[in-house]
């Protein structure tokens, strides 16, 4: 009777179709076509880690973060090492065709506010990578069975950029289809699916890409201050990944749990900017209300920070040493849940802020010689910066602000803001999340040369190290190199035409920086 059932078993089988029976490719447990809403919320971790993984070396190159293993401050890349490489990683792979899926399932729904936020991010992945690394690839990126990809030139990549970022307008704008804030709402862990606050993201995305073509011909001035117009209105808009802070795996990557900022120190230029050294001209004059919030003090009270290359001095007890991002001395660790600033377990992570626009707008408005909204402008990007750090940490009361918007560091007037002013508040503002933003207004100026016309905003407090890796040829870095796993092992013949290969390629200028 045995073999007869198993008889019986086959030719049903065989009559119900055994390749839906056996198909090995297929497991019920793994969805095959996954719906947006699932791909949705990992893209945001993917993002924040890009940053956060890069800002460890990159942070030195910009001189947020200091300390004697911060090579990012003398190199600029390391040979043979994916060291550098994890907004390239986010781009291509964390974000990559996954973001193909959410748009490609959210265009058979109708569900255009799913469209909308894949463009969206796909902008902000290529204008991040691109200002990142220099030429990427673009127009071959998620072509199938290829397996060498050719690399796009800068201009066309920020004009790509645009294009997505007002076909997303678009998207978010349409009232048809099958999307809905509440449909979009779970998945979307920023916005929580309003539409108004996305499309002033993506305008926030067109303004970065006009703002750093400044030595350029076609740059516009205006085009920046309408852009900002339109985008984040206020700290409420604030685009900000969030981060649960109870255990490693989901807490943020710069917090205690994470432990990954021990070997870092905070730097002379952010303390000389809290204390008032490089807006007066005085170390002490005017403590901005924010310095206790960002930073901390050393044993013995005084607020110290490391010069570019240069060592914690205090590895010995009781002797003066300088804090981590973290507040603490001599390396260690506070423990899970401590912490300051948004070096704090539990810290979202700001990808853009209202503070960044209104500087935006503020260096656009000076450039074009309409000093009084740049004044405007400037005034609102301080007092954003303020209210921020004030929800990171010990409240800053509105005597202490008001203390410090009518002092020596702040211009009082129109008429007496300087370039200046503006570019060293915005480096302050972005102050341990936007390090490829402020790389690329150190590039865009030249670090210290100054822009095509001589402004040179950062001439006087950003200072080189004594002595660059020998690759450098005594230049600093201007780009980070194309992911060394992924492409200087598969791709070795596409980089050699875009000069990849050569070992000071690091320091080649980036076309927005040039005129």
């Amino acid at each position: 009777m045995k073999k007869i059932y198993i008889v019986l078993v086959a030719f049903a089988i065989s009559l119900s179709g055994c390749k839906k029976y056996f198909d090995i490719n297929t497991d019920p447990a793994t969805p095959q076509n996954p719906e947006s809403k699932t791909l949705v919320p990992p893209l945001f971790a993917q993002m924040e880690r890009g940053v956060q993984f890069d800002a460890r070396y990159l942070g030195g190159t910009i001189q947020y973060f200091g300390g004697a293993v911060n090579v990012g401050e003398s190199h600029g890349w390391i040979a043979a090492s994916d060291a550098l490489g994890e907004i390239w990683r986010t781009c291509y792979y964390g974000l990559g065709a996954n973001i193909s899926l959410v748009i490609e399932d959210s265009e058979k729904k109708q569900e255009w506010n799913y469209v909308g936020l894949g463009q969206s991010l796909r902008a902000w992945g290529w204008q991040i990578t691109t200002d990142y690394t220099g030429e990427i690839i673009v127009k071959q990126a998620f072509e199938p069975n290829r397996f060498i990809f050719d690399y796009d030139s800068q201009a066309d990549v920020y004009t790509e950029v645009a294009r997505l970022a007002n076909e997303s307008i678009k998207n978010f704008s349409r009232t048809d289809g099958t999307g809905s804030i509440a449909k979009l709402a779970s998945a979307d862990l920023v916005y929580a699916g309003d539409p108004s606050k996305w499309i002033k993201f993506n305008y926030g995305l067109l303004a970065r890409n006009a703002s750093s073509i400044i030595n350029k011909s076609n740059y516009d001035p205006q085009k920046v201050i309408d852009f900002v117009d339109k985008a984040l209105a206020s700290n409420a808009d604030n685009f900000i990944i969030p981060n649960n802070g109870t255990i490693a795996a989901d807490a943020n990557f710069f917090g205690p749990l994470r432990a990954n900022l021990g070997a870092y120190r905070q730097t002379r230029i952010i303390v000389g900017l809290l204390d008032g050294t490089y807006f007066t001209g005085t170390a002490g004059t005017v403590i901005d209300p924010r310095r206790n919030n960002m930073i901390t003090a050393s044993q013995d009270g005084v607020f110290r920070g490391t010069n570019p290359n240069g060592a914690d001095p205090g590895t010995v007890v009781n002797r003066n040493q300088i804090a981590n991002p973290w507040g603490s001395l001599g390396g260690l660790n506070p423990g899970a849940g401590q912490g300051k600033y948004l070096f704090k377990d539990k810290a979202g992570f700001p990808v853009m802020t209202y503070s960044e626009m209104q500087f935006l707008k503020a260096e656009a408005a000076f450039r074009k010689e309409d000093r009084q909204t740049a004044y405007t402008s400037y005034l609102n990007g301080i007092s954003a910066s303020i209210d921020f750090v004030s929800a990171l940490g010990t409240a800053i009361t509105t005597a202490e602000k008001t203390a410090y918007m009518t002092s020596a560091s702040v211009k009082q007037s129109a008429v007496n803001l300087t370039l200046k002013d503006i570019m060293l508040q915005k480096y302050l503002a972005l102050y341990g999340y936007g390090f490829v933003e402020t790389w690329t207004d150190l590039r865009k100026y030249n670090y210290i040369t100054g822009d095509s016309k001589g402004n040179n905003p950062y001439l006087g407090t950003f200072v080189f190290p004594a002595a660059f890796f020998a690759d450098n040829g005594g230049k600093p870095a201007q780009r980070a190199r194309p992911r060394y796993n992924s492409e200087y092992i598969w791709n070795i013949e596409a980089l050699k035409k875009i000069g990849a290969d050569k070992v000071d390629y690091h320091t080649k200028p980036m076309w927005f920086s040039l005129p």
